[in-house]
């Protein structure tokens, strides 16, 4: 593998090393290990309590892309926009969904896509590598301390090199520290899929064999490098190694880990619960620091409270501005099942509710039957809405609110196992049904890819993995379901002809173009992704 670094561009290197730094100065109150010195680089990579601080920035580093304001805190919704279960109405979010922005190298939706993600996450492999090397070869350091702070990096530099592959394909990957020295090296090329799921693969193995089941809320264990180490797995095709790896989470002798009892559990309070596997902490923390306040729930909920006798609370999702919205094609499957407790007031909120008035707790129904003339405004204020992000304690009177994020968890492990073990050998039925079980669905008596795409999407919507698992099951699959169920179609004329999705939508879109600043900085010969030359 050649040895260089991501950015062959000096100042680029210099800047993103003076922004380590300072970061790790303002995390500084939050930290458990308090340094007496001034925090430089040679503090961070040659003493233990240093080592300890970078690794505890690594956390802030990866809720940066949930804090990060762009266009309504994008950041944290747009990989929901671009799905066949999402509808998005309105904003730049919006023109992202429907595939007119993020189309080109040039355009300023590739550019947000540059840094909320392309940069954002080549930012912590990059730290998260200069953290690795050094804990490799310090002196005078604990080494149970060496091996958690490896661990904890490598995990971040594995998730964050998947995640980048992912998405954009064409991209490169190195276990090389960034120095001045070889600051103008020049990348010409991609690495293979072998040299990247080399890394990956190797990072998640150390993790898991130095990473212990249980820690602080909101650390990785040892459970969420096995879950993303299984979901790695399914996209190199090794059945076994998922079954094998997601198996142990659920039911391994010494998993901590279970379902919560409900549907109604799973998203209430901080999410710190048996099913949780990763959360992104918000509220300010001793250990972890603390995030912004955020606008992720806002872009899911609608103006519920623009209706006459209905004030924004709490109880019904917050205040929000319906940005990205359930389309009818995952309310259908949801409603299959007329027991299934996914539907109203757990996952999604379906009806609203009078707050005041002579109507008071009444169910609103300004819009019902739905007129064609009142669509826009059906859609904006009564559309059934994806309250997995409310706070129960959230600022009713305020689109943004602070409140943790689960980003994995149990259910999708078990759906993992299921789909695995149907590639493979055994019986699949146990670990879709004890997802349908828990939500009071009846239980299947058969199971394809088919039933594992709807099972996905009832229990994990909106939750940021239903593109990569489209885009995984191969071009036929992401091409068949967002061409059939993107958007709205007539419910929503207005996102019909060069709005709608489903006909915007071309098959190189499977891969996000790498935005043209991004590849000015490589190699003359960096290849751009198929489709965007």
């Amino acid at each position: 593998m050649k040895t260089t670094l991501f950015y062959k561009n000096t100042k680029y290197s210099l800047l993103s090393i003076l922004a380590l730094l300072l970061t790790f100065s303002s995390c500084e109150k939050y930290l458990e290990e308090q340094p007496t010195t001034v925090i430089d680089a040679d503090f961070v990579y040659t003493t233990e309590a240093g080592l300890k601080t970078g690794v505890i920035s690594l956390y802030k580093f990866e809720r940066d892309r949930y804090d990060n304001s762009t266009e309504d805190f994008m950041g944290s919704v747009l990989m929901s926009s671009r799905s066949d279960l999402a509808f998005s109405r309105s904003g730049y979010t919006g023109l992202m969904g429907r595939y007119q922005r993020a189309i080109s190298p040039v355009d300023l939706g590739a550019t947000f896509a540059s840094t909320l993600f392309w940069r954002h996450y080549y930012n912590i492999a990059n730290k998260a590598t200069a953290i690795i090397n050094a804990a490799e070869v310090i002196e005078d350091i604990d080494e149970d301390v060496r091996k958690q702070v490896i661990a904890e990096a490598s995990f971040f530099r594995a998730h964050s090199y998947f995640y980048l592959y992912r998405m954009y394909n064409n991209i490169y990957v190195t276990t090389e520290t960034i120095t001045v020295d070889n600051a103008f090296n020049v990348i010409n090329d991609r690495s293979t899929d072998e040299e990247i799921f080399a890394i990956i693969n190797n990072d998640l193995t150390y993790a898991i064999e130095n990473l212990d089941w249980t820690g602080t809320f909101g650390r990785i264990t040892k459970g969420t490098a096995k879950h993303v180490k299984a979901k790695v797995a399914m996209w190199q095709g090794d059945w076994e190694e998922a079954k094998t790896q997601a198996l142990d989470v659920i039911e391994g002798p010494d998993t901590p880990h279970s379902l919560v009892s409900s549907t109604a559990d799973v998203f209430t309070g901080d999410r710190n619960t048996s099913e949780s596997l990763f959360v992104i902490q918000s509220p300010i923390d001793e250990v972890l620091g603390g995030g912004n306040e955020t606008m992720m729930n806002a872009n899911y909920v609608t103006q519920y409270f623009q209706i006459s006798g209905i004030e924004s609370n709490n109880e019904q999702g917050g205040r929000g501005f319906s940005r990205i919205l359930p389309n009818n094609y995952l309310l259908d499957l949801i409603a299959e099942d007329p027991n299934d407790t996914r539907d109203d007031n757990t996952y999604f909120r379906l009806k609203w509710y009078y707050t005041s008035g002579d109507n008071i707790g009444q169910e609103v129904n300004d819009y019902a039957p739905f007129p064609s003339s009142n669509y826009t405004q059906y859609y904006q204020r009564m559309h059934p809405s994806c309250i997995k992000f409310a706070q129960e304690d959230g600022n009713e009177d305020s689109y943004t609110i602070r409140g943790n994020v689960l980003v994995y968890r149990l259910a999708e492990t078990y759906l993992i196992a299921a789909e695995a073990i149907m590639r493979s050998s055994g019986d699949p039925l146990p670990y879709i049904n004890a997802i349908r079980e828990r939500a009071n669905a009846s239980l299947l008596t058969s199971v394809d890819e088919q039933a594992i795409l709807d099972e996905r999407a009832r229990e994990l919507a909106f939750e940021g993995q239903r593109w990569f698992t489209l885009k995984r099951m191969g071009q036929n699959v992401i091409d068949t379901q967002i061409t059939s169920f993107a958007g709205d179609g007539e419910d929503f004329p207005a996102n019909l002809g060069v709005k709608d999705p489903r006909t915007n939508w071309m098959s190189h879109y499977i891969n996000w173009p790498i935005a043209q600043r991004d590849l000015d900085l490589l190699g003359p010969d960096y290849p751009q992704n198929d489709g965007y030359n």
